[in-house]
């Protein structure tokens, strides 16, 4: 029977294993139903907040600086 020379690593081992196993999958953004807006799949959209026709969370709206400099300058 043919006994290895040099004890085999963990490294070694593991390396040989994880090919088989792990594998990197693509994430297909898909589009929202509510807004059109490219979202990940199983997750709420991030533009309007909504997942599976339910709102999870509302979307703050920031005002911009510069709108608010200019009707100061006006009056």
């Amino acid at each position: 029977m043919a006994v290895p020379k040099k004890r085999t690593s963990v490294m070694r081992k593991g390396l040989r294993s994880a090919g088989q196993h792990h594998k990197l999958y693509r994430k297909f953004p898909m589009k929202c139903p509510n807004c059109g807006d490219l979202t990940l799949m199983h997750h709420a959209c991030p533009s309007c907040g909504q997942y599976r026709g339910k709102e999870i969370f509302t979307i703050k709206v920031k005002q911009a600086a510069g709108t608010e400099e200019a009707t100061t300058e006006n009056v």
